[in-house]
């Protein structure tokens, strides 16, 4: 019960996280679930609460989803998909833990360095080929999705709705892939799902308010240092792993 506890306090506070920022509560609630549960397991339940946290936020801000934009991405997510499958992809905790740490030096790298923009078609297919890949892969994909939507100019409404959108089909493709929540969920983690479920959506509802108050300079800001701060904390534990064997 006090595990339980202590996972449903850390879905609240991560779906407020995301409901902000439409990322870094991911990542957040990925480092607790790899406390306490094997990798592939830990990816799987992470992803089945995401499905809940990133669905009612999609819900909340659904007049502001680009489809278009959405569905390009989509199919760069089959794509993914199919690769790794072929590829018969199994993860490891170091891999998974240096992935993501590596991963917010893309929302630091110079727009003229790196122009993508997720209202182009093809920087659309492959946001979620790249996006779609390394959330199959390593479980979140929050700072790579966000390269592309942060040099954009949509406004941030549009941003949060529309990534959310996205990630709600790529939290599920993540749980199918790692075969389906019938084999890869023990009865446990079915109730842990159940009982974070209605945090994730109080915490994303808190979050989403929270988000009409900042302005657009203040989002992409806060945004960085967010994830910077959170892959910081992931590479030292992955690195440290990968000292320790």
């Amino acid at each position: 019960m006090i595990l339980y506890a202590i996972i449903a306090l850390a879905v609240f506070c991560t779906s407020t996280l995301s409901g902000i920022f439409g990322m870094a509560g991911g990542l957040i609630l990925l480092a607790a679930m790899l406390a306490v549960l094997p990798v592939a397991t830990a990816i799987a339940v992470q992803g089945a609460i995401q499905v809940v946290a990133n669905g009612s936020r999609a819900w909340f801000s659904r007049d502001y989803i680009d489809c278009r934009i959405l569905g390009f991405i989509c199919m760069g997510l089959v794509a993914a998909a199919i690769a790794l499958f072929i590829l018969r992809y199994s993860p490891d905790l170091a891999t998974v833990c240096i992935a993501v740490g590596l991963m917010p030096i893309l929302v630091w790298i110079p727009r003229s360095w790196l122009a993508l923009d997720a209202s182009k078609p093809h920087h659309a297919f492959f946001c979620g080929l790249l996006g779609g890949g390394l959330n199959l892969a390593v479980g979140v994909s929050g700072p790579t999705v966000d390269v592309f939507f942060i040099r954009t100019q949509m406004d941030r409404r549009r941003v949060i709705a529309t990534k959310a959108a996205t990630q709600v089909i790529s939290h599920a493709a993540k749980v199918l892939f790692y075969g389906g929540l019938a084999t890869a969920m023990g009865s446990g983690d079915w109730l842990l799902v159940l009982v974070a479920a209605p945090f994730a959506v109080a915490g994303t509802n808190l979050g989403y308010h929270i988000l009409q108050r900042m302005s657009d300079d203040g989002f992409r800001t806060w945004t960085r240092w967010v994830v910077t701060l959170i892959g910081l904390v992931f590479l030292v534990r992955g690195l440290s792993l990968v000292m320790g064997s």
